[in-house]
């Protein structure tokens, strides 16, 4: 597993190339959870997404290659792209046709090619090993990568500092990068903090491979939550033994659930994907309580403005 020397070399090599985001009160949740709700305002990380944290600190780890790639839902792909440009590397985001158009451009915008592969997940990441494999690049997965959960962990070493006396800590959970580096630093440090892990109900792959003992391949579905779809990768190495080990409770949500975690987010002056809204989802269902402290990280903020707009049309 990644520990917590690890993260803490991670958050020394980032310094100065990462935001050290803010935690903010969030009232009306609080009321209803009854402790108090703090929000991680990673949305507003550089390139709108905690993504940015594993990337930098992959990237600045390897050597000489001819490029680097890797297989993305959008956020990894752009951190990469920033992280790549940065270091002044070529880079190549291999996606599938499900990632939403104004991630693609974002991506392109940074001066990384962006590769269109098939309809998952799965697919792109076949592009991405050929690259490697054929033309000398470095592949840098999304989750499943020592380096990559250590930066992520980053996050969780801020966190201590910035509210130490939490109860419980809301993760997005997808690959579980997030969840393993996270939960790693904090457990460390806090044995007792309870970590929740939330993801959608629609094609939700972590979930399922838990369920199943061991990682299993699931149909990619289009949902709110589109930064949490994809595979978790039959061959994991590390993030499913980490989330096994460090989890403490799953949550599994709705669309309807998912909306209206945007929805309320956004009336708090927050602009969200779905995936950073899954945390306000679960305690507006009534599926997330804590008995003090309780932490909701917005793990991303890049939602196509037209879905946010229609997303708020339909709602209460």
């Amino acid at each position: 597993m990644v520990g917590l020397d690890d993260i803490l070399a991670a958050r020394d090599r980032i310094a100065g190339q990462v935001l050290e985001t803010p935690v903010a009160p969030s009232a009306a949740l609080g009321a209803l959870v009854g402790a108090p709700v703090w929000l991680k305002l990673e949305h507003r990380q550089t390139t709108g997404a905690f993504k940015l944290r594993g990337a930098t600190n992959a990237v600045m780890r390897m050597g000489r290659v001819a490029g680097v790639t890797t297989a993305s839902t959008g956020n990894h792909g752009r951190a990469l792209a920033h992280a790549a440009r940065q270091a002044g590397a070529r880079a190549v985001i291999c996606m599938s046709s499900l990632v939403p158009g104004n991630k693609l451009e974002a991506i392109r915008d940074l001066g990384a090619e962006a590769r269109v592969i098939g309809d998952s997940q799965d697919e792109a990441f076949h592009e991405a090993r050929r690259l490697k494999r054929d033309e000398g690049f470095a592949l840098i997965p999304p989750f499943d990568h020592p380096d990559v959960i250590a930066g992520q962990g980053t996050l969780g070493l801020e966190l201590l500092e910035q509210v130490p006396d939490a109860a419980t800590v809301a993760i997005p959970l997808s690959g579980g990068g997030l969840l393993a580096g996270v939960a790693a630093a904090m457990k460390a440090r806090r044995p007792d903090i309870r970590i929740v892990g939330i993801s959608m109900k629609r094609g939700a792959a972590m979930a399922a491979s838990l369920r199943a003992g061991h990682p299993v391949e699931v149909q990619e579905l289009p949902t709110l939550a589109d930064s949490l779809g994809g595979g978790i990768g039959l061959r994991n190495r590390l993030t499913f033994d980490m989330v096994r080990a460090l989890m403490d409770d799953l949550i599994l949500l709705d669309e309807d659930a998912i909306a209206a975690g945007i929805r309320h987010l956004a009336s708090e002056g927050h602009v969200v994907e779905g995936a950073a809204a899954v945390g306000a989802g679960a305690v507006l269902s009534g599926q997330l309580t804590s008995r003090g402290p309780l932490v909701l990280i917005l793990s991303g903020g890049n939602i196509d403005p037209a879905a946010h707009a229609a997303i708020l049309r339909e709602g209460p």
